[in-house]
């Protein structure tokens, strides 16, 4: 069971400070979905990322099967599931390879073939199986949703929070992902919370839970949720709620929540076991008409009994599904590098423009360099002449040598500006292009040392290979004269710390832009 109390969270704006939560206080049982509607900026999606972990609240705690967890530590990755309120994966992978990927970095103990077969189950619960090879930037809404939601369900959470994953979608694709939700509550006693803005399927929720201006004006159940603001269309509701202020819808709804958590057996007793379990089409066809409570006859949907058949598929699902914990720092760094270097060879545009510099800038300093390294390579003085002709060509000497003294300079500096170039392009937008996946795959138990190294060893395979690229190719093709190997630590270094400047301004930076 969830559990929350007087949850309360404030943020500064300017000189005053608001409430986006003010004083919470929910219970949602096992086998549960519950949507989660309001007018915008009324506290949906804080009371999320509070649930979560994401946003530390000023009041208030948070109960999840009896571990308060604003006193302990937060959900285990495992045990909660997050779909951010924009569908956030990698265009260029496709649909499988973005699921393989979340198990691999979420799950161990699995084989490869245990790790196929997790992948072809979770694509199949969520209906992407027929479309598994197509990249993400091709599929619709609708198949975006559905793959966000795959993505969390490779750790099978009890625990599911889903950020307006119906919104923007067309009627027929969202009745399908309110079905798919309603399904995955239903499987293995979850918890699902759903932020929506349409209430054109509230009828699917087991519970609807409405907020104004941070304050709960209604959790109860969807057939009384007319009744309760006094509306003939479940739409007129969010205008209904403009009537009365915010600490009044609250009160309101304070009267009579006891009789809904009653009645879904949240007072603290299980729900009796002797009442059967019912198909949702007899579930449909029983329902009372009571005011504020549900009936008896759904309090075993309700409940934390398990039916044996609910017992069989959670044994299935852990077989299949390996260790819930998450694999080790080595492993993970693995498999985001690996990661990595698929998305650079798929990315057309960056990996022509990194063969452009690499194969065009050396060319470019040895166009520059051409006319003057041959006269520093025959620069000699004379010494069978007489003193006279010595001195004169010393003169030249000097004149010549100091010439081609600041030419060498020039090219040396010439291909340091390149380098920089080079160093920039590497690194400015590499974390903060991909900042929303990181945060989410961080709370999903990805440790942030082995997606730093991860960034490191690939960034560090580029510098590489353009420095070394760079000063092989000026020296052979222009005969630079010097110590290859003084000037190859010189341009590795330049490139490498312009590189992991970039990374971290990129690691600190909102947007790419």
């Amino acid at each position: 069971m969830l559990e929350l109390k007087n949850l309360t969270v404030t943020v500064e704006t300017g000189s005053e400070s608001k409430n986006l939560l003010s004083g919470v206080s929910l219970q949602f049982p096992s086998s549960h979905l519950c949507a989660v509607v309001g007018p915008s900026g009324c506290g949906k999606s804080s009371l999320l990322k509070a649930i979560a972990g994401l946003i530390e609240p000023d009041d208030g705690e948070v109960h999840w099967r009896g571990r308060n967890l604003c006193d302990e530590e937060d959900l285990e990755p495992h045990e909660i599931g997050y779909v951010p309120q924009f569908s956030i994966a990698y265009e260029r992978l496709d649909v499988w390879e973005s699921v393989e990927t979340s198990i691999r970095l979420r799950t161990s103990g699995q084989s490869s073939t245990q790790i196929e077969a997790h992948t072809q189950r979770i694509l199949h619960e969520v209906g992407l199986d027929g479309i598994s090879d197509r990249r993400v930037n091709v599929l619709s809404g609708g198949q975006k949703r559905r793959l966000a939601l795959a993505l969390e369900m490779v750790t099978s959470p009890s625990l599911l929070l889903a950020d307006e994953v119906t919104s923007g979608l067309d009627p027929k694709s969202e009745e399908e992902i309110v079905q798919l939700l309603k399904n995955i509550a239903t499987h293995e006693d979850r918890i699902v919370l759903s932020v929506t803005h349409s209430l054109r399927h509230v009828m699917d929720y087991d519970s609807i839970l409405v907020l104004y201006e941070g304050y709960v004006a209604y959790h109860g159940s969807p057939e009384h949720l007319r009744h309760y603001f006094d509306v003939e269309t479940h739409e007129e509701i969010f205008s209904r709620l403009t009537k009365k202020r915010p600490e009044s819808w609250h009160q309101s709804w304070e009267k009579h929540a006891r009789s809904f958590y009653d009645a879904m057996g949240l007072d603290g007793k299980k729900p009796p076991a002797a009442l059967p379990v019912m198909k949702d089409s007899e579930r449909t066809k029983n329902r009372e008409e009571t005011l504020y409570g549900l009936p008896v006859s759904e309090v075993d949907y309700l409940g934390n009994k398990e039916s044996d058949e609910a017992e069989s598929t959670r044994k299935l699902d852990l077989a299949t599904s390996g260790n819930s914990h998450c694999p080790g720092g080595v492993a993970q760094f693995l498999t985001l590098l690996h990661r990595r270097f698929r998305l650079f060879f798929r990315e057309k545009g960056q990996l022509g423009l990194q063969v452009a510099m690499i194969l065009g800038f050396p060319v470019l300093v040895a166009i520059f360099a051409m006319d003057g390294i041959p006269a520093i390579r025959s620069l000699e003085m004379g010494l069978d002449v007489n003193i006279i002709d010595q001195l004169t060509d010393a003169r030249s000497y000097a004149e010549e040598a100091s010439r081609s003294g600041g030419l060498v300079s020039g090219i040396v500096m010439f291909q340091v500006i390149l380098l920089t170039l080079m160093g920039a392009n590497n690194a400015a937008r590499e974390i903060a292009g991909e900042r929303l996946i990181f945060e989410k795959e961080k709370l999903g138990g990805v440790r942030a040392a082995s997606y730093v190294a991860s960034k490191v060893a690939f960034l560090g395979m580029l510098v590489i290979v353009q420095s070394v690229w760079m000063g092989l190719f000026v020296k052979v093709i222009c005969r630079f004269p010097g110590s290859i190997i003084d000037q190859l630590i010189l341009l590795v270094l330049v490139n490498a710390s312009v590189t992991a400047l970039s990374l971290a301004i990129s690691s600190m930076s909102r947007t790419p832009e």
